[in-house]
């Protein structure tokens, strides 16, 4: 139980994980009494940009339908389809399509196997996995799913979890495709990859924190995208402490170490820290935080597998590092309803200040804000806004969106 607890908090895409069954006790029971669910999401989105001819709208709705079989003899199998399609005028840039004169908004048509693939649990403490699936490694920022985005970013690859204790877990991957958010459709829609991941994560530390050490190996085999190819090592600590009556601390340090490998044409060395810390109280949360995305002034520290949209800021300014690299100063400010007939209704305001990494250039700042209305256990309704003002990096740029989503 603890081994599938932590596989679906650890590893599987985050809002949409299977149900896990009990074992069954034939193979006919394995499928017949399966799990079924049903993710719909329907999202407007509009973008104004300067230097691009016309704002963009497009109005999508994603649906996943997935089953998963109950385990038998320590076998269980998952299956996920995923449509994304267009409702209304393509009135926007969808990275195939060809409109350019709008805005981008990464959410092509598409139907596609989203996940499938096999799990084996018959061994004590060790989960093995092979297949297509979502794999979200701790904060996202080196290996995710970009779940924003309608069409999930999947791994072709082969999954094992070790768990020896409650504290202590061991993840390794092997990824040989990437299928990316773009679909099938886009000419680099999926990338053809040699990676190795490596995770060690230990929570055995009290009340200070946990502590993750990673390796991320990446080994691109198309010419067009070599550039990518790198190992990155690393090491993240979270943890929260109560520092007072009702009032709680919450603090995150991360630092990688990159450099190019393989047929990476450039040879270079670019290093990664991020600090954020936060005070939570009444239902209140204030905090800040820093990153900075080195640069030997030529090249910069990559992260090609990341989910990129929660970090940077959401108008996606900085989903490729400028090559002088990027240090983002941000602060926050957020309340959730914790009861009332305002329950769960929660709003987030943050602040980015982006800045190079050398050189001192001023790129810009931005404004984002997120507002969660739960509906009710099925419904969930939110609405985001992101404005980008341009200095020396891009243009001026405002996001909003509105969506609706529902799961059955």
């Amino acid at each position: 139980m603890f081994r599938t607890a932590l596989l679906s908090a650890t590893i599987i895409a985050s809002g949409f994980a299977p149900a896990f069954s009990e074992d069954a006790t034939s193979l006919v029971d394995a499928f017949k009494n399966g799990d079924v669910n049903l993710n719909v999401r329907t999202r407007f989105e509009s973008v104004s940009q300067d230097g691009v001819l016309n704002n963009a709208s497009a109005f999508t709705i994603r649906t996943k339908l997935n089953y998963a079989t109950k385990t038998f003899q320590g076998l269980s199998a998952f299956v996920e389809f995923e449509d994304s399609r267009n409702l209304a005028g393509e009135n926007y840039n969808n990275t195939i399509n060809g409109n350019t004169i709008y805005p981008v908004v990464a959410d092509p048509s598409s139907t596609e196997l989203n996940q499938g693939y096999l799990t084996y649990t018959g061994v004590e403490n060790l989960t093995l996995r092979v297949g297509r699936q979502a794999v979200n490694l701790n904060n996202q920022r080196m290996v995710g799913s970009v779940g924003w985005r309608q069409n999930d970013q999947t791994l072709d690859s082969f999954l094992a979890v070790y768990s020896p204790t409650e504290d202590l877990t061991a993840i390794y991957s092997y990824v040989w495709n990437v299928n990316r958010i773009f679909s099938d459709d886009h000419p680099f829609g999926n990338l053809d990859t040699d990676t190795h991941v490596f995770n060690v994560s230990y929570s055995g530390l009290g009340d200070i924190g946990k502590l993750s050490a990673y390796g991320v190996l990446v080994d691109l085999n198309d010419a067009p995208v070599y550039g990518l190819s790198s190992s990155t090592y690393g090491v993240n600590f979270t943890g929260s402490q109560d520092v007072s009556d009702g009032v709680k601390f919450k603090y995150e340090l991360e630092y990688a170490t990159q450099k190019g490998i393989k047929d990476n044409p450039v040879h270079y060395k670019s290093d990664y820290f991020h600090a954020a810390a936060s005070f939570v109280t009444n239902g209140f949360t204030l905090g800040g935080g820093y990153e900075v995305l080195g640069s030997n002034g030529v090249q910069s520290f990559k992260t090609p597998l990341a989910t990129l949209h929660k970090y940077n800021g959401f108008a996606d300014k900085f989903l490729s590092t400028p090559g002088l690299g990027l240090k983002d100063a941000y602060v926050k400010a957020g309340y959730k309803f914790s009861e009332g007939s305002m329950k769960g209704v929660s709003a987030t305001v943050i602040y980015h200040d982006f800045s190079s990494e050398e050189g001192g250039v001023s790129y810009g700042s931005e404004v984002d804000w997120v507002l969660a209305v739960p509906i009710d256990d099925t419904f969930k309704l939110l609405f985001k806004g992101a404005h980008y003002s341009a200095d020396a990096h891009g243009t001026d740029t405002t996001k909003f969106w509105v969506q609706l989503g529902a799961a059955f």
